[in-house]
């Protein structure tokens, strides 16, 4: 089996987290960047199914020489190889492009991703690819078995699961459950840095979203804590300053 994984290069998720003067970009200075959690999920996935039935597994990302310490680590997880589209990535639908202009004709039999990155949370660029390679495609899948020549997928739905059965090649975005992350070893790390790590040159396409400014959630605000006993309170200020009452 051939398997695609994409892996986006997203910061930690206890960075603190600022903008540039002009709001329309983060400040990376200082920060470290991480797998996006939801591709290493992914990432496990794949590596589970071609340790069951052979097969090779390639990361992709679409990013600047920056995101190599984090494709490294996929490679120390256990991929296979690696492939790295040399730019900066513009909007979903360009990293979208990007990527399915490299799988167009290499013949995976399964593409995998996260259900979301954790910065933009856009949870577009699966359902992207797989429009623009016509594959059928699968999100926020909570569990992904392989039989023959079909992938049986599970998905959480308001009150229930629901079950579906897709012909390869697909495309399918996972979630919470379909795997547990790994964690690199010695050997991973050394056998990482040998590993084949291709760099391509993008191809150009149009940028069909433009941000216009980033902006802080607002401050939490303080909390009271009212002692179990002091019921009187308590209704005085549900009544009196949250006005809920």
């Amino acid at each position: 089996m051939k398997i695609l994984v994409c892996i986006s290069n997203v910061p930690d998720t206890t960075s603190k987290i600022n903008f540039t003067d002009d709001s329309k970009g983060l400040v990376t200075a200082g920060l470290q960047f991480i797998i996006n959690p939801y591709d290493e999920i992914a990432l496990t996935r794949a590596l589970e199914l071609t340790e069951a039935s052979g097969g090779s597994v390639t990361v992709i990302n679409v990013g600047d020489a920056t995101t190599e310490p984090t494709i490294r680590k996929a490679l120390a997880i256990g991929a296979t190889d690696a492939v790295r589209i040399n730019c900066a990535p513009r909007d979903a639908f360009d990293v979208a492009s990007q990527v399915a202009n490299y799988a167009n004709d290499k013949g995976f039999d399964l593409i995998l991703c996260g259900r979301e990155s954790i910065d933009y949370n856009g949870a577009q660029v699966p359902a992207m690819i797989a429009e623009l390679l016509d594959l059928p495609n699968v999100s926020i899948a909570k569990s992904l078995v392989v039989e023959g020549a079909k992938v049986i997928l599970e998905r959480e739905i308001e009150g229930g699961k629901e079950v579906v059965e897709v012909p390869m090649p697909m495309i399918a975005s996972a979630s919470e459950g379909m795997a547990e992350p790994r964690i690199p070893n010695m050997r991973g790390i050394m056998s990482a840095r040998t590993k084949p790590l291709a760099v391509i040159e993008p191809v150009s396409f149009d940028v069909l979203t433009q941000v216009v400014s980033f902006d802080k959630p607002k401050p939490r605000s303080s909390v009271n804590l009212v002692n179990a006993d002091e019921t009187d309170k308590l209704i005085d200020l549900l009544h009196n300053e949250a006005k809920v009452i």
